[in-house]
């Protein structure tokens, strides 16, 4: 990332484990900024991809590298398959992008919120800023009874991040506000 003129920034003390949002997500660098954040951090993850990332050879490489297959044609219990892995191993973080696609989103997907919740860990805001050329962690955020609430803090941390693909930036929201 240093070639291409990028840092990786953490401006806050990171928790023993958390859900990490990576927003926003516009591109597939994204996720070559998020391994760099876990290799700088050293922090121990598990990620979701869709099921299709998944195929042999790179898909055993992919699940070394924590990464968890999706199948996002179906509801199958993630939500709380992701906070019982948080559950059951300490200091373990979540990595989501919540706008669930690159190419922008009317609402954010609320699992991240929904699994913090469950697993009653924090949310942490992982971040990717093209103007500033930065990915890192900048906030955590400790889910309280009001997700509106909560939600105005997530907007505010990322109004001003901008995406790889800037047109495919979404303000962040959840249609369960």
């Amino acid at each position: 990332m240093r070639l291409f003129g990028w840092k990786v920034v953490v401006d806050c003390p990171i928790p023993n484990g958390g859900v990490i949002v990576g927003a926003p997500h516009t591109s597939m660098w994204d996720w070559a900024c998020m391994m760099a954040l876990i290799a700088k951090t050293g922090v121990k993850v598990r990620w979701l991809g869709k099921n299709s990332l998944f195929w042999f050879p790179l898909g055993p490489l992919l699940r070394a590298w924590g990464g968890v297959p999706v199948d996002r044609s179906s509801h199958n219990g993630l939500v709380d398959h992701m906070a019982q892995i948080l559950k059951d191993n300490p200091g373990t973080f979540a990595a989501l992008t919540p706008e669930g696609t690159r190419a922008g989103a009317e609402y954010w997907k609320s699992g991240f919120y929904r699994i913090a919740v469950s697993a009653r860990v924090p949310i942490v805001l992982g971040f990717v800023d093209s103007a500033t050329k930065t990915t890192g962690i900048g906030k955590i955020l400790y889910p309280s009874a009001d997700m509106r609430a909560d939600m105005d803090i997530i907007r505010d941390f990322y109004r001003d991040k901008i995406g790889i693909k800037p047109g495919n930036t979404q303000p962040p929201r959840l249609r369960e506000e």
